[in-house]
């Protein structure tokens, strides 16, 4: 059980050890500040207030450490960065939810649904005979699916709601399909058309494409067409190249911005506009540089 109060020449001890420099005794002072729990936070937010030099660095480190980074903060960073993936984009943002989101289950549970495909994979097969064994696996034998019942719940774009759940939007299932498929070794890309987001594979003559919250319906490029056209909409050609990465995650922020304004979440849907903002702000630094 956590101690509630420790003595002051406990405290001093401490301190003292705080910029220890042997790694033994570092590991050591990490484990006890993290069974205080509570209190050896309060000790070091002391020692970081109170306390100078190489003590207070240390101080200020050790508190990075036990509750972790911003979540926003990070965020931000990523934005900054330039350097997209969809995996590390989609952690990042469920991270501003749950701050002590553990990932490694999170890409096990991926890696297991990759394993599956893998598994009922006999090569050569054609990327078109890949897309239904992975439908197969992710569909049937897994059970996801479109949460048509509530679809502005702000649950359905976040990654490990969506695997708890087993159901989200067509951007997170088509997300899923993605990281899912780059574990299986198979090269697809994000497609972002006009209220809708779809998988597209691109790797063969004619391209064609995944409706992942349809549970996987596939559509050549005509038959694309003739739906779009469908629903009186005047198609353009770009819309079925692949998306960038930072623009399908600054749609995901859009979507989360919309869902939380919906459901009265204010502070969140302002902390998916800020993401927003840096997205537009970092493409146009970097668009004018």
């Amino acid at each position: 059980m956590t101690e509630r109060i420790i003595s002051e020449a406990r405290e001093r001890a401490i301190c003292i050890l705080l910029d220890d420099p042997s790694p033994a005794v570092q590991i050591a002072l990490s484990q006890e500040l993290e069974r205080l729990g509570d209190v050896g936070l309060s000790l070091l937010r002391k020692a970081a207030r109170e306390q100078s030099g190489g003590t207070r660095e240390a101080a200020l480190r050790f508190l990075n450490d036990l509750k972790g980074p911003d979540p926003a903060a990070a965020v931000i960073a990523f934005i900054q960065s330039l350097r997209y993936d969809l995996e590390t984009g989609m952690f990042l943002f469920n991270r501003v939810l749950e701050p002590d989101l553990e990932l490694r289950p999170i890409r096990e549970y991926l890696d297991t649904i990759a394993h599956r495909v893998r598994e009922l994979t006999v090569q050569p097969q054609s990327t078109w005979e890949q897309c239904k064994i992975l439908n197969r696996v992710l569909f049937h034998e897994f059970g996801f699916r479109g949460n048509m019942e509530d679809f502005e719940d702000p649950l359905n774009s976040f990654m490990a709601p969506l695997l708890r759940r087993r159901k989200g939007l067509p951007i997170s299932l088509s997300i899923l399909y993605l990281l899912v498929a780059d574990r299986a070794g198979m090269r697809l890309d994000p497609v972002a058309l006009p209220g809708h987001f779809l998988v597209g594979s691109f790797q063969q003559d004619e391209p064609f494409f995944i409706d992942a919250f349809d549970r996987g319906r596939m559509l050549t490029l005509e038959e694309l067409h003739e739906e779009l056209h469908g629903q009186s909409l005047q198609v353009n050609a770009n819309w079925f190249n692949p998306t960038p990465v930072g623009e399908v995650l600054c749609r995901v922020c859009r979507n989360l911005q919309r869902h939380f304004t919906h459901r009265n979440h204010p502070r969140m849907a302002r902390t998916f506009a800020q993401f927003i903002q840096e997205f537009e702000d970092t493409y146009r630094r970097h668009s004018q540089a």
